[in-house]
């Protein structure tokens, strides 16, 4: 029998898709008080993988991932997407979501995201939450699973959280 062990601490990511830019960054100081100072923010990137999200976010969406310094405990990820759907809320406007915030954590091995949807490959983790395995890391940068997401597939995704985990790697070692 293996013996019970505190996980690693990871690197908190959090994907923002919204069409208004200041509202990411009105968001992004929300989240402030809670998660702390972003020390990465990625370019905005035009989101054109589904429509799923245009008729409730509005059309030109586009996607930015910031990236948290402080180790993260994988085990804090269902609070923080709880965080995350009532900071959506906050900012809805007449029961519309304006922004979609996806936050999850990067180790050396895997992305992992939060959810409130189940589906066969995905783990409950309480409070209404559920996580999933997007992207294993495998021959030297993130590969996709058979169920991730057309854009977390694409190269400018994967160059993004490759160098977060890169980032997460470094400060392993000082």
């Amino acid at each position: 029998m293996g013996a019970a062990r505190e996980a690693l601490t990871a690197r908190l990511v959090v994907g923002m898709l919204s069409a208004d830019e200041d509202l990411m960054d009105a968001v992004t100081e929300a989240l402030g008080p809670h998660l702390g100072t972003p020390d990465y923010v990625s370019p905005l990137i035009p989101f054109a993988y589904t429509a799923y999200y245009d008729r409730e976010l509005g059309a030109g969406i586009r996607r930015r991932f910031i990236s948290y310094p402080d180790p993260f405990p994988p085990d804090r990820l269902a609070e923080t997407k709880c965080l995350t759907n009532t900071i959506e809320q906050k900012y809805a406007v007449d029961g519309r979501r304006r922004i979609n915030l996806d936050p999850g954590y990067i180790t050396l091995g895997k992305l992992v995201l939060a959810t409130t949807k189940d589906q066969a490959h995905r783990v409950y983790l309480g409070q209404g939450i559920y996580a999933e395995v997007t992207l294993a890391y495998r021959r030297g940068g993130f590969e996709p699973w058979p169920w991730t997401y057309p854009d977390y597939r694409s190269p400018e995704y994967l160059e993004i959280l490759n160098h977060l985990r890169g980032r997460l790697a470094a400060a392993r070692l000082t």
